[in-house]
């Protein structure tokens, strides 16, 4: 073989020929190198030849210089001119391995695998273009780079790059990748890849392909018709969403970050709010349609995450997300925002449970099934609750705009919303759902903004000292009003307050309110306008179940088509029951609701105490006299979600009143404060509720069916024992129990004996317990030794009202039964065979409503001998739970006759009464 063979062949095998465009490119660099190399040995021949020749004249060593001269000159622009097309390919290499693009079509043989991507996208109409150069540079890359983006099916121009032809999945899904977005983001990673790999004098050329690709990006979003068959709003959502499930996503909201810098730089196309609109429709359009336990929508939840931390987006999406309507409630459910916020297990269209994913053929479910399926949907709202609370938290952390905002949108859905607690909207659900946001909407987000009040939502925190209740009387300010004095709240100067505004007291508000005085009211209002009808809707779909599931026993004998009928309609009513409680009962969420309302307990006694310092002060009877106190600027609805919150605990959540020992000892301080005290509230009907809340946070102990579980009752028993002001809450009691007698309402003579029920059982409990019971003889010693005063003391007047009830509630109930008994027998002769199918009907009904009013009368009959009983006998009686018959009522004068021997034998004797039986 000739030496011109070997070489061509050592030329081939040469790794780096791979970078030169061909091997004939290759063999000429080669070539010049050799040319080098051989000038430089000239040069230095004849330096050493001269060195060797000093005899020989100047002249003629001066000549044989300078022709050498200039044989290295030519030599060396040669070698400069190959060191630049050296650099080229190395640049025309690196950008085909970022972009996946090439002008070169030739034979993958001839060019070697050294530092090529396996595949690229051949752009044969750049080429043609630019009279067929087939290499890229700094020149030509924004021109390839646009065309390429321009193919709608870049796999169908794929070429192999290298003489491997083994399938390589990977390489052409990368190279054929037809979205843009994902395309250029590929493209910003490889980029940042070659910049840490390339030596110094190519770094430069690496950071201008990654700002072509950021610049790119922002053209496809500024002008995203041209890109015919793609939506790269839906792209740049997929991207995310697909970060969120990998591992890179803090690579991508680099790079997005970087392309929303260039946006907001050029805005004259569209501006930045107009780019991410449609992301955000696109974005809600698949929330809304998610269930709870789809990990698919924590996925996107943490999208939302990072919309809310990023300021630019922040502050778009929260003016994207106000109303269309802002005094429509529903509109507010309508948004982005609402969107999420409506995610619950609670019905997504009301009564129709056929598509519902929960608790569905209860009847055929055990309880343990229930249970487990219970606990999963409590999993996942702890977490999307967490999620909630992070989205509000970074956006009122993130700008004062996003925070007033934010803040806005709150007030104003609040506002639009208040019809939620009328009455006439329980009452007109069609109507309801038209109108107002639904209950999921309000339950998750009051569960959030409870985790945004839990820093301060401890009894004794100074913090809540700062509250300010003046902000309730502010009636409508200009929108820069609400940012300049954080006031966002609305229409609550139309709420009643716990005390009337006294004509003397002038109402001093601030300059600026605090975030805390914000989010209190908004959390309370929140509470009221969601959880409240929530648990009245379960209150009566508990007692519709009761009724149901009797009828339906009784027409399971007779078997027919009433009988399925009924169990259709008892396994809806399961099902829906079964979803709200478990909505509402997800622990994380009703401990931080126990802490906000014990701690709002606790400021409502220091309000009440005068205390407008800053340090809490002790509780300390008699009460001083009020003085410019700020309870007349406090709603109504602050206690009567505490109220509500312990009572429902009461019935759907007993566990948590009994791990809850220290929260139960500030309840009780605020019952004491408020229930018997008039002049600190003034409502009577709020008054008797926190009678029921009192009877909900002491012990029980009832009769269970057998083999039911005792519930534990330890901390609640020495809760209630160790109460330092037991002698007051005894005092208290009894004093609303005689106040309820005249409230003005008119119907207050039916309703006293709702109100009452209750205190019956905290009598029994309290005259079982030494403290509360020498705190009722106290009062009972004290009436004995004012029987002939002006003013009849009060436990003279309880007494006496005991009796009143006692004979009316008695008579009642003989009444009823003989209406009952009436009707019993006109239906035993048949008398209603003969009947129109209404006015049998009516007829049935008018004796079950017979049924029910004789019961309620008999029983509180029953209660209130049974408290005269155990007042007046000397010892307890325990209740007897089956209902009076007519030989165990006594006459109205023996009762009589009695309470009056008691209190003169009190009087004269002044003997203790007997212990507990």
């Amino acid at each position: 073989m000739t030496d011109q063979g070997n070489n061509n062949q050592n030329i081939s095998q040469n790794p780096f020929a791979a970078l030169f465009s061909s091997l004939a490119d290759a063999k000429q660099f080669a070539s010049g190198q050799k040319q080098c190399r051989q000038a430089e040995q000239q040069c230095k021949v004849l330096v050493i030849n001269s060195g060797e020749s000093q005899s020989e004249s100047d002249n003629s060593v001066s000549d044989s210089i300078d022709d050498n001269d200039d044989s290295v000159a030519e030599i060396s622009r040669s070698f400069r001119s190959r060191q630049e097309l050296c650099e080229q390919l190395n640049v025309n290499h690196m950008i085909q391995r970022i972009f996946l693009i090439t002008l070169d079509n030739s034979d993958p043989s001839l060019r070697g695998s050294n530092g090529i991507p396996p595949r690229c996208v051949y752009l044969e109409e750049v080429a043609a273009d630019l009279d067929g150069q087939d290499w890229l540079n700094m020149d030509t890359i924004e021109q390839a780079l646009f065309s390429r983006l321009l193919l709608q099916e870049p796999g169908n121009h794929l070429i192999y790059m290298t003489s491997c032809s083994v399938v390589n999945l990977s390489a052409d899904r990368d190279a054929g990748e037809k979205r843009a977005i994902p395309y250029l983001y590929a493209c910003y990673c490889r980029a940042k890849e070659e910049i840490t790999k390339v030596p110094e004098k190519l770094l430069s050329y690496a950071v201008h392909c990654k700002n072509f690709t950021v610049s790119n990006a922002r053209t496809v979003l500024l002008t995203p018709e041209i890109y015919i068959s793609q939506n790269v709003y839906e792209q740049l959502l997929d991207l995310l969403l697909e970060a969120v499930r990998g591992a890179q996503f803090e690579e991508v909201v680099e790079f997005l970050d970087e392309v929303i810098a260039s946006l907001l730089a050029d805005q004259e196309v569209r501006t930045f709010g107009e780019v991410m609109v449609p992301v955000f429709d696109i974005f809600q359009g698949r929330v809304k349609d998610l269930d709870l336990c789809q990990l698919l929508l924590y996925s996107y939840l943490e999208i939302l995450l990072y919309f809310s931390r990023q300021k630019d987006i922040s502050k778009v999406l929260m003016e994207h997300i106000q109303p269309k309507d802002p005094n429509s409630g529903i509109q507010y459910q309508k948004t982005l925002l609402g969107a999420i916020l409506n995610i619950s297990c609670l019905l997504k269209t009301p009564g129709v449970v056929e598509n519902h994913g929960f608790f569905l053929n209860p009847s055929r479910s055990s309880p343990q099934e229930m249970k487990v399926q219970e606990s999963n949907i409590h999993q996942f709202m702890g977490q999307f609750h967490d999620k909630l609370y992070q989205i509000l938290k970074n956006l009122l952390q993130q700008s004062s705009e996003t925070r007033h905002l934010l803040l806005s949108w709150l007030g104003g859905c609040l506002q639009a919303n208040m019809g939620r607690a009328k009455i006439w909207a329980n009452q007109m659900p069609e109507i309801f759902f038209q109108m107002f946001a639904s209950d999921a909407f309000f339950l998750n987000l009051g569960a959030a903004l409870l985790k945004l009040c839990q820093p301060f939502s401890r009894p004794y925190s100074p913090k809540l000292l700062t509250f300010n209740p003046t902000y309730c009387l502010l009636k409508e300010l200009s929108e820069e009003e609400q940012r300049n004095r954080n006031v966002h709240a609305r229409g609550l100067d139309k709420e009643t307050c716990l005390i009337p505004v006294p004509p003397q007291q002038t109402v001093e508000f601030a300059q600026s309110y605090s975030l805390l005085t914000e989010n209190l009211i908004l959390t309370q209002l929140t509470l009221y306008l969601g959880f409240h009808r929530l648990h009245d809707q379960m209150v009566k779909m508990n007692q519709s179940l009761h009724r149901l599931q009797g009828t339906w026993r009784d027409t399971q004998l007779s078997g027919g088509a009433a009988a399925a009928e009924l169990r259709e309609q008892f396994e809806r009513l399961m099902t829906i029951y079964l979803s709200t409680k478990a909505a509402t009962t997800q622990l994380a969420m009703l401990q931080n609701c126990l802490n906000l309302q014990a701690s709002c307990a606790t400021l409502l006694v220091q309000l009440s105490l005068g205390n407008q310092g800053s340090e809490h002060i002790p509780l300390i009877f008699p009460l001083p006299a009020l003085e410019n106190s700020l309870l007349c600027f406090v709603p109504e609805f602050f206690a009567e979600n505490i109220g509500d919150f312990f009572i429902f605990l009461r019935r759907f959540a007993d566990e948590v009143l009994e791990s809850s020992a220290e929260s139960l000892e500030h309840v009780l301080t605020f019952i004491t404060v408020f229930m018997g005290n008039v002049d600190r509230m003034k409502n009577p009907h709020l008054r008797a509720k926190l009678a029921e809340v009192l009877e909900a946070v002491m012990p029980h102990m009832e009769t269970l069916s057998p083999g039911a579980v005792q519930p534990i009752m330890f901390q609640r028993q020495r809760v209630f024992s160790t109460y330092r002001h037991a002698p007051q809450l005894a005092e208290a009691l009894i004093t609303v129990f005689v106040d309820i007698e005249f409230t003005g309402d008119p119907h207050q003579f039916e309703q006293k004996f709702n109100y009452r029920r209750p205190m019956y059982a905290i009598l029994k409990y309290m005259w079982g317990e030494e403290s509360y019971r020498e705190s009722i003889k106290r009062l009972a010693d004290y009436a004995s030794e004012n029987l002939e005063a002006m003013n009849p003391p009060l436990f003279l007047r309880f007494l006496n009202l005991l009796m009143n009830d006692a004979i009316f509630l008695l008579d009642e109930a003989i009444q009823y039964l003989s209406k009952i008994k009436i009707l019993q027998l006109e239906r035993d002769r048949g008398e209603w065979d003969s009947l129109a199918p209404d006015a049998r009907r009516e007829k049935e009904s008018s004796l079950q409503m017979f049924g029910q009013l004789g019961r309620f009368h008999n029983i509180m009959s029953n209660e209130t001998i049974g408290t005269l009983a155990f007042l007046t006998s000397g010892k307890r009686r325990e209740r007897n739970q089956i209902p009076l018959t007519m030989d165990q009522i006594r006459p109205n004068e023996e009762l009589r006759q009695q309470i009056m021997k008691w209190l003169a034998d009190h009087k004269q004797s002044n003997q203790q009464m007997g212990p507990s039986g």
